[in-house]
């Protein structure tokens, strides 16, 4: 069901410029002074029956691939604009076909104009590392595609590790634990390509045997089932939108006043820039048959 209605109005916009988190410095600052939510308070499950498994009352999740499903859940609330964040261990071993997904979207409302952000981690024979994609789609542009891969400069099946989107009207940052990854500022040229509308957050796991592994040259073994992805530290820290009233400010209990505006530090741009010098792999700017 598609709902006719725009959301550039300007209490709501007003509202969602406070949604600029202060990054001076390490971002475990942020992350340390927000609340985390346990799995009943913020999420609810979405597919997968009991391959979603809860544990520490709820404040770690579970997500499992078998034979029969993945499992996936996702925000009860839906955002214009915060902070999102989650600490994730992947399923280790033989992990060729599996897709980890952490992001937003509002796909399930806006069919053919829909946003998105990704970070998908894509699974690999055994010997070899996970790789990771971020994706940014607005206003329904995955032909453009906007889509960057790396490799990780850790071992992500050891431990865990926090993996965080920042979504504001001017800016979006990725991260992987106090270190941005991957920044897109808001311009004239990329338009109604920026992500502008509503969204909800969703974590899965699944089958993408077709293309998640060198081109889908190998596919998920059942064998090594189940795939179980870890998540914890859950954080959900924006401007909750009533769908059905789009005229409607930030839910009352959000408190703004944690946030603020501000650039990127010396030190972490420093980390993106070494980050995406040694372990970026793929950029859709140097794909030259895109």
């Amino acid at each position: 069901m598609e709902m006719g209605f725009s959301f550039s109005f300007p209490c709501l916009f007003f509202a969602s410029l406070l949604l600029c988190i202060q990054l001076s410095g390490a971002i475990d600052a942020p992350i340390k002074s927000l609340q985390t939510l346990s799995f009943d308070d913020g999420y609810t499950q979405i597919f997968g029956d009991s391959n979603l498994m809860l544990l520490r009352d709820g404040k770690t999740v579970h997500l499992s691939l078998d034979e029969k499903t993945g499992a996936g859940f996702a925000s009860q609330d839906l955002y214009l604009h915060g902070f999102f964040s989650a600490s994730i261990k992947l399923p280790a071993d033989y992990a060729a076909g599996v897709v980890v997904a952490f992001y937003l979207s509002n796909g399930d409302v806006y069919h053919k104009t829909h946003d998105e952000l990704d970070f998908e981690f894509l699974g690999n024979v055994r010997g070899r590392e996970w790789r990771l994609q971020t994706n940014v789609y607005g206003n329904g542009s995955t032909r453009v595609g906007r889509e960057e891969r790396y490799d990780f400069w850790f071992d992500p099946t050891d431990d865990f590790h926090q993996y965080s989107i920042l979504w504001t009207p001017h800016q979006i940052i990725f991260y992987i634990d106090s270190t941005p990854i991957r920044e897109i500022r808001n311009s004239k040229a990329m338009g109604s390509a920026f992500p502008s509308k509503p969204m909800t957050l969703y974590a899965t796991i699944w089958d993408g045997s077709t293309w998640a592994t060198l081109g889908g040259r190998y596919k998920v073994n059942y064998r090594y089932a189940p795939f179980v992805a870890e998540f914890a530290a859950l954080v959900l820290h924006g401007c909750t939108v009533d769908p059905l009233n789009p005229l409607s400010s930030c839910d009352e209990g959000f408190d703004s006043s944690s946030l603020a505006t501000t650039e990127l530090s010396v030190e972490q741009r420093s980390g993106m820039d070494s980050v995406r010098a040694n372990h970026m792999t793929y950029s859709y700017c140097h794909d030259r048959k895109r």
